[in-house]
């Protein structure tokens, strides 16, 4: 447990670093293959503009671009904070062997990182959402699709 302590100091502290350099919210993550840590992330969705750029998937990306594989096979993530729905489904496609947290979601929302809201979204049905969910051309959508499941020369993931 004292390896796995360590790898969570570090993501712990990449989240302080982030806040006492402006650059984004306090977050921050690891990924650790084979007892070292191969990629870090910290949060910089003000930094670079991007709603997407959480540590957990700074950190994924990273990962996946050193291995040269869209999985993180016999990897574990350390993040500083419960994952939010977003980072959680990253982390699911990922596909690494366990996760690590420190600070739970209740914390981030007793400093205005809530995502409660999105969770609550999730059970309703589409058409019930506060954001207008419209569904059109699903026929022709449906090619694609079709031609995937056709297709001898994909790669499934």
């Amino acid at each position: 447990m004292e390896e796995q302590k360590e790898f969570m100091r570090e993501a712990i502290r990449l989240s302080i670093e982030n806040v006492e350099s402006g650059k984004g919210g306090p977050f921050g993550a690891v990924v650790v293959k084979d007892g070292e840590i191969i990629a870090r992330g910290m949060n910089k969705v003000t930094d670079s503009n991007d709603p997407t750029a959480h540590a957990e998937v700074v950190a994924i990306r990273e990962a996946c671009e050193k291995l040269g594989s869209f999985q993180l096979e016999d990897c574990e993530i350390y993040t500083s904070c419960e994952p939010c729905p977003m980072c959680l489904g990253a982390i699911y496609w990922a596909r690494p062997t366990k996760v690590y947290y420190a600070n739970t979601k209740k914390d981030a929302a007793e400093i205005e990182f809530d995502d409660n809201f999105i969770y609550e979204e999730l059970d309703l049905p589409v058409d019930s959402r506060k954001l207008p969910t419209i569904q059109i051309l699903r026929d022709e959508a449906l090619v694609a699709f079709r031609k995937w499941r056709e297709s001898t020369d994909k790669i499934e993931y």
